[in-house]
């Protein structure tokens, strides 16, 4: 799928006119299962995937709560180690970051932590809200979303929250954080990219951390006025 990186190119061209379209980057390990989740969103059919080398490009629409025909351009990037610091390439000015995380591979949990941390700490991510994929799901072994929050040491980020069941998106994120404080808020959604359970959810959890970024940044400037 990485070999859509020339076509796509023109999109770049395209990002100032997409008025009302929101840009969310989608990270995490190789072999996560990104570019199955964002083909499942984009088509509701499973797709067989080769690794990205590059990036996959698509505009997605929401279809779930107030997310329902919003319209996220997705990008995809490949998680491969020697791609992996081209990703602050993509993440500068994006709306949402979609962190794709395989909740059976334990072994590279720290890893993936190591990763997503140094994505939330950049200095052109502050304050980004942060949806975790915790994909796999359907697997034996899945480690269950309140237990990935602890390996993930997702608190240090910021108070995040709906973990809990995640199947209906709860009732919708939180975050404790005040309106100047460059902590994220983030959601961890159970999912699998496969058969598609979890990624609509996912993402209207997504859109309703980012309608609470702009009113968080909206009354914060109101205030210094």
């Amino acid at each position: 799928m990485g070999a859509n990186m020339g076509k796509n190119s023109s999109l770049l061209d395209a990002l100032p006119s997409t008025q009302g379209t929101l840009h969310v980057v989608m990270l995490g390990l190789d072999s996560a299962g990104k570019t199955t989740a964002l083909y499942r969103l984009k088509f509701d059919q499973y797709l067989n995937t080769v690794p990205t080398i590059g990036f996959n490009c698509e505009k997605v629409k929401g279809t779930l709560g107030r997310a329902k025909g919003i319209n996220f351009l997705v990008w995809d990037v490949g998680g491969q180690e020697k791609l992996r610091p081209l990703w602050k390439s993509y993440t500068r000015c994006t709306d949402g970051i979609v962190f794709v995380l395989d909740s059976v591979d334990i072994e590279r949990m720290e890893e993936a932590k190591m990763e997503l941390v140094r994505t939330a700490k950049s200095p052109d991510n502050v304050g980004v809200p942060i949806l975790i994929l915790a994909n796999k799901q359907d697997l034996p072994g899945a480690r269950e979303p309140r237990e990935l929050e602890k390996l993930l040491g997702l608190h240090e980020l910021g108070a995040g929250g709906g973990a809990g069941g995640g199947g209906g998106g709860g009732g919708g994120p939180n975050s404790s954080s005040t309106p100047s404080s460059p902590q994220h808020m983030w959601h961890v959604q159970p999912a699998c990219a496969i058969t598609g359970e979890g990624l609509h959810e996912g993402m209207e959890a997504l859109y309703e951390m980012i309608l609470k970024r702009r009113k968080l940044a909206k009354l914060s400037k109101n205030k210094k006025r």
